[in-house]
């Protein structure tokens, strides 16, 4: 999945906060319940216009991004 097809940046919605493309949910949010320890299923049906394909994408763009300074 393309990170457009993930993550959009609109100065019409939150402000250019970055939400899930397609929907108005912040990516912040699927972070802050994840740091509170509920499961992605649990966020999912909290946000039934995210898909479990974006999540998933995302966690995995912003994992990569994490760990990419400390491969090279």
């Amino acid at each position: 999945m393309k990170l457009e097809q993930v993550i959009k940046r609109d100065p019409e919605i939150h402000g250019g906060t970055p939400v899930f493309t397609g929907t108005r949910v912040p990516v912040k949010t699927l972070i802050d319940h994840l740091k509170a320890g509920e499961s992605l299923d649990y966020f999912l049906e909290g946000f039934p216009s995210v898909s479990r394909e974006q999540a998933i994408a995302f966690l995995e763009f912003a994992l990569t991004q994490a760990i990419r300074p400390h491969l090279q």
